[in-house]
């Protein structure tokens, strides 16, 4: 896959946008890990509240998905199987499986 630069700009915004939210998140609070956070975007993702301070965590994440999904030409969202079984066949091909 080869990447414009279009592209390529959107994927580092948000995978930008990431570092820096898990970053602030944490300095936040220094008993907070990073498991913890992810804790959070897991149930975030199951009941939304966007007041909450991991919320825009997980817009960032669903921002970067969705760019990175678009890269490959993929509608967005796709299920998870649908996910998997493409990223699998990804890695095969890489592999020359």
């Amino acid at each position: 896959m080869r990447l414009n630069g279009e592209q390529r700009a959107e994927i580092e915004k948000w995978a930008r946008r990431v570092v820096q939210m898990r970053e602030h998140l944490l300095v936040q609070n220094a008993k907070t890990t990073l498991t913890d956070l992810y804790n959070e975007v897991v149930r975030l993702k199951e009941t939304p509240d966007d007041a909450h301070p991991v919320a825009a965590l997980v817009t960032a994440h669903a921002q970067l998905d969705s760019a990175v999904a678009a890269a490959y030409d993929w509608a967005w969202l796709l299920a998870e199987d649908e996910l998997l079984a493409r990223l699998l066949a990804l890695n095969l091909e890489r592999a020359g499986g």
